[in-house]
């Protein structure tokens, strides 16, 4: 992990061949010496049933002194080096950020976006009067006085820590000081003289990615930007799976929360460092994310998450100490959570709506997806909105694919295939050239070979392999392999085929790059559960058709709108009013941090939209395996006439069509 690649090996192989045989590169540069120290890794123990192993320490051989002195003095006890521990047993490793020598690119940057500033901190300066002999107000008394006279500020409190300070800040600043305040009613800080500086972390708490945007209180910049890999996939690639190991290992909870509060605080460092300030001066916080992961952020079991009625412990926007969750901010700052809709649509569907704010659109009928491991949907406009959530799985991230991998150099983003010869071309990370442009010959000009050679694929990279697959005549509308092919990009095993995306001379492995079988079967259940959601939501409606798609997220960033319309992943739709905008589950974050406003917007909106269970819903199946094929068994694609190939429509869509673009849009509902 967090790869999510899986083999079996020789008893006695090192970790570190062990994730070279899988294609996973862990950094040494001293080449197993034991004297670097930059090839740790973690041993997860527990019983993993996703995996069906039962991982323990004592499946590696021990470590030795040298081993152990040397983590010692990079303060990495538990921690294993992967260069010599071996393995003797079944075993789950998860390899840190810093030790994959391939590191992931995280694409989650900020969108830009017009925020009007008003912000829930703000800094002011004030004048106290002296403390007297026989006048016995006390400091905090002369403060409240001084701010209300000059700020026309009261009924203040103040926060312990900045109480225990106020006496020295007076006198070091001749009894002149800057009050930092929280919404006008709490005083959180108070430095000696005249300060500058208050800034806030908005933060997206995604099941795969953490991002974190430090921005400026008082002008509203974005100062820096970081991004890690959310250290929970080692516990469960899915949402369900995090639910269980919580339910399954009594100290599965805090193991989780642990991971993700010393994750987000090395972001928060990271960014402070690169905005060249302290992460004292970070006086507020705002986080999104979905259900599962606020819970366990907060440290709340999530167990009730895991099955129906999927109680929410609370539905409602949150404000708590960062110091009360372990956040090593300033000691007075504050953490808002940003309200959830339902059980499994949590804050940051909240922060994409407050974001793209369809229920400011006046007539077209827009569909929001976000696509990640657990996507939301949110269908509507001013005057209705619907959202629901669909369990689409890891898939679309690069697990469950033989070689799928994530977003990093030498990942498999773009593909085409051609119809007639059926030969590739693909694009990888970091490279520039498409694969036909590559000279691979051993005495080829650097210049012309290419940077990085195939490692896997990654989500967007698969998403194209399919549909050109399905373009091409590779596979079928159902999904099975076309029995025509043959050639030597074809691999058959029995009914099951593969085909050749990258040769072994284009594969950073030296082996073939293969989509499989089971790969476009994957694809298809994960498509199939987020087509059947926006269906789901037309239905009830009452709609047949969609005015406008919006893919957010940074997974959603990266699909090519053709290419998902191809697969089934969206209803049809015009191609040109398809299209992406980023990470806006983190500027709906940034949007709350920064507008004070927005937050009562968010509330209002989090608890007037309908909200859909699609978990539970009897119409849901029915959906789901109408959405198996490609692109759907009956629902027509009028804008891909002349796209699909030929025969790509179906019996049943052929037969619907006609008397589907004849009907008129229902009238649109009125929420009860």
């Amino acid at each position: 992990m967090p790869s999510g690649r899986r083999a079996r090996v020789a008893e006695g192989t090192s970790l570190l061949e062990a994730a070279r045989q899988m294609g996973v590169e862990i950094e040494s540069i001293c080449g197993g010496r034991l004297t670097c120290g930059k090839c740790k890794v973690r041993v997860e123990e527990g019983h993993f049933p996703k995996h069906g192993i039962e991982s323990r320490a004592d499946h590696l051989t021990p470590p030795g002194q040298e081993e152990l002195d040397l983590l010692e003095r990079m303060g990495a006890r538990g921690a294993r080096l992967s260069c010599s521990a071996y393995v003797c047993g079944d075993v789950l490793s998860f390899v840190p950020e810093e030790s994959r020598a391939q590191k992931q690119i995280i694409r989650k940057s900020a969108t830009e976006r017009a925020i009007e500033v008003v912000p829930a901190v703000r800094q002011v300066y004030v004048e106290v009067d002296r403390a007297v002999l026989g006048e016995h107000r006390g400091d905090w008394g002369r403060l409240q006085d001084a701010l209300a006279e000059q700020w026309q500020l009261t009924e203040l409190s103040i926060d312990l820590q900045a109480l225990q300070r106020l006496q020295t800040a007076l006198r070091q600043g001749n009894w002149a000081v800057t009050v930092t305040l929280w919404h006008d009613r709490e005083v959180i800080d108070v430095q000696p003289g005249y300060q500058e500086g208050a800034y806030g972390l908005a933060v997206d708490i995604g099941s795969t990615t953490l991002a974190a945007y430090l921005c400026d209180l008082r002008t509203g910049e974005l100062l820096a930007t970081e991004s890690a890999m959310n250290p929970q996939v080692a516990y469960g690639e899915d949402l369900m799976s995090r639910i269980s190991y919580a339910m399954m290992h009594k100290d599965g909870l805090a193991k989780m929360h642990k991971a993700v509060i010393d994750a987000l605080n090395k972001l928060a460092a990271q960014a402070a460092r690169a905005a060249g300030i302290r992460t004292r001066q970070i006086y507020e916080a705002v986080f999104v994310g979905n259900t599962t992961m606020i819970h366990i952020f907060l440290g709340i079991n999530p167990v009730e998450l895991g099955g129906a009625p999927f109680a929410l412990a609370n539905r409602d926007s949150m404000d708590f100490k960062a110091r009360d969750l372990g956040l090593r901010l300033h000691p007075g700052a504050n953490v808002h959570v940003l309200p959830a809709e339902a059980g499994h649509v949590g804050a940051d569907n909240v922060g994409v709506l407050i974001a793209e704010e369809p229920y400011r659109q006046e007539e077209e009928i827009v569909l929001i997806v976000d696509v990640g491991t657990n996507a939301e949907i949110v269908l509507g406009n001013s005057r209705w909105l619907y959202s629901a959530s669909s369990p689409t799985g890891p898939a679309f991230e690069g697990a469950q694919i033989r070689y799928g991998m994530r977003a990093a150099p030498g990942a498999i983003e773009r593909v085409r295939i051609d119809p007639a010869t059926k030969e590739p071309r693909f694009r990888v990370i970091g490279e520039e050239r498409w694969s036909d442009e590559w000279d691979l010959r051993p005495d080829a000009p650097t210049e012309s070979q290419p940077k990085h050679l195939a490692a896997g694929i990654c989500g967007s990279g698969i998403i194209e392999a399919i549909a050109e697959m399905y373009l091409s005549g590779i596979i079928l509308p159902d999904g099975r392999f076309n029995p025509a092919c043959r050639g030597e990009r074809f691999r058959w095993e029995g009914r099951k085929g593969a085909y050749v995306l990258a040769r072994a001379e284009e594969s950073a492995m030296g082996e073939e790059i293969l989509v499989t079988h089971e790969d476009v079967r994957n694809i298809q259940l994960a498509k199939a559960a987020l087509y059947a959601g926006a269906k789901l939501l037309m239905m009830r409606a009452g709609v047949e058709k969609v005015d406008r798609v919006t893919l957010a997220g940074a997974f959603g960033s990266y699909i090519d709108p053709l290419h998902a319309m191809v697969l089934g992943l969206i209803p049809d739709c015009e191609l040109s009013k398809v299209h992406a905008v980023g990470n806006a589950a983190g500027d709906g974050a940034r949007i709350a941090l920064l507008n004070r406003r927005k937050r009562l917007e968010a509330m209002e909106v989090a608890h007037t939209i309908r909200y859909i269970e699609t978990a539970v819903d009897p119409d849901f199946q029915e959906q789901f395996v109408g959405a198996i094929h490609l692109p759907h068994a009956t629902d027509p694609y009028p804008h891909l006439e002349g796209i699909l190939p030929e025969g790509g429509t179906t019996e049943a869509q052929a037969r619907a069509r006609p008397r589907r673009r004849s009907r008129r849009r229902q009238k649109q509902p009125t929420p009860a």
